[in-house]
């Protein structure tokens, strides 16, 4: 139970930071330059994924001793369906909904932050994983 919540902790940490990346990026593509939210929130996304993937297999989870490239193809899988969340839920709050953007990116981001502990800890981390990976 220790490591687990030591594990959430560093998680935690990490999400922090790619979350400011995720808004700050967001904010500035989308207020600065102008570009439409949606398109906005991918580029924002996909920074903060690649700043989480690399921070993810060095710090919060331990994976075995396997293929990398195989085990970033499955965190780049992960995190394809992690977008298409974080965009689905922008659309419906900002479009449908009338939520202001940078608010239903906090919803958003919520929602796929528990996404991504669940799936990469059962799928990327090495206790579990193994068959999983094996089948890749």
């Amino acid at each position: 139970m220790k490591k687990l919540i030591e594990q959430l902790m560093k998680f935690g940490v990490v999400g922090v930071i790619a979350s400011l990346i995720d808004f700050g990026v967001l904010y500035v593509l989308t207020e600065y330059l102008g570009i439409n939210y949606l398109v906005s929130s991918t580029i924002s996304f996909l920074a903060s994924v690649i700043f989480n993937y690399i921070l993810s297999v060095k710090w919060v989870f331990v994976t075995a001793k396997t293929n990398k490239t195989k085990e970033l193809l499955l965190f780049t899988v992960l995190s394809a369906v992690g977008l298409v969340i974080n965009n689905l839920l922008m659309w419906v709050f900002v479009e449908k909904a009338g939520v202001y953007y940078m608010l239903a990116k906090v919803i958003a981001t919520v929602v796929v932050m528990l996404y991504n502990f669940i799936s990469r800890k059962i799928l990327i981390e090495d206790k579990g994983a193994k068959s999983f990976k094996e089948m890749l």
